[in-house]
């Protein structure tokens, strides 16, 4: 789990949701971190309560934008389960669970229309974290934000840094078709407002490190094990309110055809 240098401190937050976002920082500091470099669990795993209530905050399940038209998201919509991931790609622990953890999810949640996953740029290590934000959401504009997402996030991408001529070719990886517009894109200043809006939310919940994520209102802070997130996942769809077929709207496609996140590296 990485922590921010100098920008950790939550802007006040409104009463529904301080116990919550207290709960979210202290366990930002504390949460775990993997015991070895080639483990995919951590020192210190998040308990996760079979009450599918305990630990949920119903003002932290307002945070799922279920924006049909989000670049940024996989999943229906209407999903019964919401997964809201705040990270930075320089962060080697949200690596981790995006190499690790999250293609083990979209498998068996997201394709079957039970887990929508939605991201949000939470840039906290300086000039370069805030310029692969921008960059990953043109590549969004475009519809290949998750292809990028999986090529900044290969194993020892983080390493090769994300200067301007990095971004393009982590564009050009991730099948971005105009260039130019990508280039533009990223230093509009559309993309700065959306990088600021994502940061700001993560900051008013009380996230001090990454990744930090809530899981229909329960936080998870760390790049949990796999079981951490099954058991959240699995707790919030037994909560969840069944509709009614005629309330469920048509099936989409949870993503492009090859844009679920992938073991790239490994």
């Amino acid at each position: 789990m990485s922590t921010s240098p100098s920008k950790a401190k939550p802007v006040a937050v409104v009463a529904g949701v301080a116990a919550a976002a207290v709960l979210l920082g202290v366990v930002s500091y504390t949460a775990t971190k993997p015991s070895s470099p080639g483990a995919s669990g951590s020192s210190a795993v998040a308990e996760v309560s079979a009450d599918p209530s305990a630990g949920v905050y119903d003002g932290l399940a307002a945070y799922a934008r279920r924006d049909p038209a989000d670049k940024l998201a996989l999943g229906r919509a209407d999903a019964p389960v919401v997964l809201v991931e705040y990270a930075d790609f320089q962060c080697g622990y949200c690596g981790k669970f995006a190499r690790d953890t999250e293609p083990a999810l979209i498998e068996k949640y997201v394709e079957k229309g039970t887990l929508r996953i939605e991201w949000r740029n939470f840039p906290i290590f300086g000039e370069e974290s805030e310029a692969v934000a921008r960059a990953s959401w043109a590549a969004g504009r475009q519809g290949r934000f998750w292809q990028f997402h999986k090529a900044a996030y290969a194993e020892d991408a983080k390493e090769k840094g994300f200067g301007k001529e990095r971004l393009a070719a982590l564009a050009r990886e991730a099948g971005v078709p105009d260039a130019a517009r990508f280039a533009k894109d990223s230093e509009s200043a559309a993309a700065r407002e959306a990088v600021r809006k994502d940061q700001e939310e993560g900051y008013r919940l009380g996230a001090t490190s990454t990744p930090s994520f809530l899981v229909n209102g329960r936080p998870i802070a760390g790049a949990q094990p796999l079981e951490t997130f099954t058991e959240a996942i699995e707790a919030a769809a037994q909560a969840a309110p069944e509709k009614s077929p005629a309330e469920k709207p048509s099936p989409e496609q949870p993503s492009p055809e090859g844009a679920a996140p992938g073991k790239a590296g490994q």
